[in-house]
């Protein structure tokens, strides 16, 4: 946004800008449009105009698209490795009362 609008941010400040959305962006990508909050925040507490995050109004759809589809399949991904982990991921084995109760 800053380059955007033509202002220099020192290394230190961008530094702050990222750790800043790092901690505000959390859980954002099940919240529809809710990037667009963050980041107009971020923008207005830095002091930045906010006519670029405007910009961004019209392509945010695709793009919270991408985010919603990314979150899900770690969600996914996250959700499998942890049951294979505990190992209740796989095939079904039979309990030791219907493996009874079946004469096996």
């Amino acid at each position: 946004m800053a380059q955007a609008a033509g202002i220099h941010l020192s290394f230190t400040q961008q530094l702050v800008m990222v750790f800043t959305l790092m901690l505000t962006s959390k859980g954002v990508a099940g919240v529809p449009r809710a990037s667009l909050v963050i980041l107009t925040a971020t923008v207005d507490s830095f002091h930045l105009p906010a006519w670029p995050v405007l910009a961004l109004w019209s392509i945010d759809q695709l793009l919270d698209m991408g985010r919603t589809a990314t979150n899900v399949l770690g969600n996914c991904v996250a959700t499998a490795v942890v049951a294979r982990w505990e190992g209740e991921f796989g095939l079904p084995s039979r309990s030791e009362a219907v493996a009874d109760a079946a004469g096996s």
